[in-house]
């Protein structure tokens, strides 16, 4: 089995259980196969649930179930009315995990999102003692709504959370619940009173989703059905224990020496200090991704193919990863503003003329 030699901090720190690779059908243990088996069939349904709600965005909803069998986070970009929060509160229902939403104001305290100390009396013995009480991060799946428009102090008090899956309130560490993720959602268009993410936040987030407009003939299933008297119910599809079953799964699916070194170098071809960086890198990028972005590029290379049924992670599907986890990592310079380039198009070239 290939492991990394460093997991990425954000993810469950849960031990793995010591297993071997994923077998094929024909050979060994069947166990593995059959939660491959039964992944594939649970990425159908939770999609076939999820469309009761939203019309098209397949590819979003692909990333999100990606990131969150990988134990990632997400970070959807999209101007407003394009249905992300119904989105990230539909997956939830249809994975029957626990939801929170928290509304990204100026005036957001850390303590709104982590908790607090409260002060407890015992009226027989006048008694006082401190008791915490949990904030709404203590969710399954935390919806960070607009997360750019609070000030950098309350941004970093999810921090901890995406990175270690806890947080600390008056000097105790609190654990959080698992599975854990972030999905957290940007206005692209608005930019007045908000506080730009510092790229190390940038970096926990595993995917950077962007949710684009609805074709026409979406647009005018969207109006008929949100315009009706009745609204649409979805059932669950998996229950906590069981993705967190299927992200060890994930872990378990073997990956090439060849993938591994593929994804070190597409993520080195990103700095335009290195050695093998293309031309047009060393032209518009600052700077290039970290090592994160290797890890997370075999991890949503392994989720992918594990929701598509198949025991092992090809370069295909380091292909298909690569601008989720590549174009928010990049940053470019003036030279790039001027020319009209941005990072997605950059990794997109990068993706295409590497040597496959």
């Amino acid at each position: 089995m290939w492991r990394l030699g460093v997991e990425p901090d954000n993810l469950p720190r849960n031990p793995m259980p010591t297993q071997s690779p994923i077998p094929s059908p024909r050979s060994g243990s069947l166990g593995d196969v059959e939660l491959l088996e039964r992944l594939a069939r649970a990425r159908t349904d939770l999609l076939a649930q999820v469309s009761r709600r939203i019309v098209g965005q397949t590819d979003v909803l692909d990333g999100i179930l990606t990131a969150i069998f990988s134990g990632g986070h997400a970070l959807l970009v999209g101007v407003p009315g394009l249905a992300k929060t119904l989105m990230v509160q539909t997956v939830a229902e249809t994975l029957d995990l626990a939801f929170s939403r928290i509304q990204f104001t100026p005036d957001l305290m850390p303590s709104d999102i982590t908790g607090t100390e409260i002060i407890d009396e015992d009226r027989s013995t006048g008694k006082r003692t401190f008791r915490f009480v949990p904030g709404p991060v203590f969710a399954n799946i935390v919806l960070a709504d607009e997360v750019n428009r609070t000030p950098p102090k309350t941004q970093a008090a999810l921090l901890q959370a995406m990175q270690e899956h806890q947080v600390t309130a008056a000097g105790q560490t609190h654990s959080l619940p698992g599975p854990f993720f972030v999905l957290a959602t940007q206005n692209p268009i608005e930019q007045e009173g908000t506080y730009p993410l510092p790229e190390a936040q940038l970096d926990r987030f595993m995917f950077e989703l962007r949710v684009g407009y609805p074709s026409r003939e979406e647009e005018e299933r969207i109006v008929t059905a949100t315009t009706g008297d009745l609204g649409a119910a979805v059932t669950a599809a998996l229950s906590g224990p069981d993705v967190l079953a299927m992200q060890h799964l994930v872990r378990r699916i073997p990956v090439g020496e060849a993938v591994v070194q593929r994804a070190v170098g597409l993520v080195r071809a990103t700095r335009p200090g290195d050695a093998d960086a293309p031309a047009f890198v060393k032209e518009f990028v600052t700077w290039g991704a970290g090592p994160r972005a290797s890890q997370y590029l075999v991890l949503g290379a392994k989720a992918r193919a594990a929701l598509d049924g198949r025991p092992m992670a090809d370069f295909e599907d380091l292909r298909a990863v690569a601008p989720l986890v590549l174009a928010h990592r990049m940053v470019i310079n003036f030279a790039a503003e001027a020319a009209g380039r941005t990072a997605a198009d950059l990794v997109e070239q990068l993706v295409r003329e590497v040597r496959w």
